[in-house]
């Protein structure tokens, strides 16, 4: 697709949610002032919050959970480029690129004037001993489709362990007010024991007794603030669950159960863990980077010293937790930025004043949802959880919405569901 090289050149690395948010925001605010290029390894873009609702429901998420990347970006005159991201050059303003349409391409590299890293992280299952042979997940359609499997064909109706490995958070850059995470996001892991719980019961292969939730902090979902997650393990533990935490993080996973770095262990016929999230190995150790490979920014998404590099999502190391919703509000902020680079936003409205937030719906089994609100991991005053039918509808509005507008939610959408459950849902 040809490009009018006479306008600066925005060069989006990442297809997913915030790749694809950053792109559209970017063309919103400043419309036809530069040239937007996206570039990904696949050309659809994987629903993941809702895989384990998928798979829990009977529903393959390879199929229902997949979005056309390409009709969408047309929509919004973004190009795209399906390639292996190699590398960034960051004094040469080049990103290094393999096509991968069909095996045997050579390596190019794309200029750009401005970058925006919304990558993603890497899953480091790899790195947890055990997993292949012994572990489970729900983080992709594949993992979740191997895991129903199992749960249909061998599960012997033993213990289950659900829970996260130690996630290693940068500190260069890091602002003071923003805390160490001991896990990367720990919505999923309460999603899955509720809902695997829910699933078990259905099947009388078991419940809530069976199952143990593991963290390696002092509280799971500790982002959510002590308020609300001292609500969900009292109605957790009423339900039957076990609890563990300040396991520290998993040593090695094996038949017979898990093995915890603390020296702690624990039996389980099923081990679902969700692991550490790592940045891409081609972002260490560049100088927009902290010492694990997150991209450092200011509270305006852009790398303080190379000012044409920005991030947002789970790339970002201010992105913490890992959350959707966190990322959301970062693509915001770096359309803004950009547009009053390209004088199409006055400077008060580039500039608007981004005030991060936890907001996590997570699914409970049964038609029923939990939601977190909550801002005191930033300092904030708001926690609120609710559990209802009414988390569980929104979770399933929100994915109709999105595939419906291309990846598009309305400006509307978060606060009137916010305004709803907290207003019409009793705490």
């Amino acid at each position: 697709m040809a490009t009018h090289k006479n306008k600066p050149q925005v060069v989006v690395l990442g297809g997913n949610f915030a790749g694809l948010e950053a792109a559209q925001k970017i063309r919103d605010y400043a419309g036809d002032a530069c040239e937007i290029t996206l570039i990904d390894r696949k050309a659809y873009l994987d629903f993941i919050p809702n895989i384990p609702l998928e798979a829990f429901e009977g529903r393959d998420p390879a199929v229902t959970m997949h979005m056309d990347l390409l009709s969408a970006l047309a929509k919004d005159d973004i190009h795209f480029v399906q390639a292996e991201i190699l590398g960034l050059d960051i004094d040469a303003k080049t990103v290094k690129i393999r096509p991968n349409e069909r095996p045997g391409a050579p390596e190019y590299a794309r200029g750009y004037d401005y970058v925006v890293i919304a990558l993603g992280a890497k899953l480091a299952y790899d790195d947890i001993e055990g997993f292949a042979e012994h572990g489970h997940t729900v983080s992709d359609a594949f993992h979740a489709n191997r895991l129903i499997d199992f749960l249909e064909n061998d599960y012997q109706g033993g213990p289950i362990v659900v829970g996260s490995d130690r996630f290693e958070q940068g500190h260069k850059g890091r602002p003071d007010w923003l805390p160490t995470a001991l896990a990367a996001c720990e919505g999923p892991p309460v999603e899955i024991a509720l809902s695997l719980a829910h699933w078990l019961g259905e099947r009388n292969k078991g419940g809530p007794k069976d199952i143990t939730l593991f963290t390696p902090a002092e509280l799971i979902a500790e982002d959510a603030g002590e308020k609300v997650v001292g609500k969900l393990l009292e109605a957790a533990g009423s339900m039957g669950f076990n609890y563990v935490n300040k396991v520290e993080g998993i040593k090695r996973l094996t038949k017979e159960g898990i093995e915890f770095t603390d020296g702690r262990s624990l039996p389980a016929e099923l081990k679902i863990v969700l692991p550490n999230w790592k940045p891409h190995d081609f972002l260490k150790g560049l100088s927009v980077s902290d010492e694990v490979g997150f991209i450092v920014t200011d509270m305006r998404m852009r790398n303080p010293d190379h000012p044409e590099v920005f991030a947002c999502g789970d790339a970002a190391a201010l992105t913490v937790p890992k959350l959707g919703a966190i990322g959301h509000q970062e693509c915001d902020v770096v359309g803004r930025q950009i547009a009053g680079d390209l004088g199409r936003l006055s400077k008060a409205e580039a500039n608007k004043e981004w005030h991060p937030e936890v907001i996590c719906i997570g699914d409970m089994g049964g038609g029923k949802g939990f939601y977190i609100h909550s801002t005191s991991w930033f300092g904030g005053d708001i926690q609120e959880l609710r559990m209802g039918k009414m988390p569980y509808m929104q979770k399933l509005a929100y994915k109709e919405i999105f595939f419906r507008n291309n990846g598009r939610v309305p400006s509307w959408g978060v606060p009137i569901s916010e305004w709803s459950i907290e207003t019409l849902l009793p705490s």
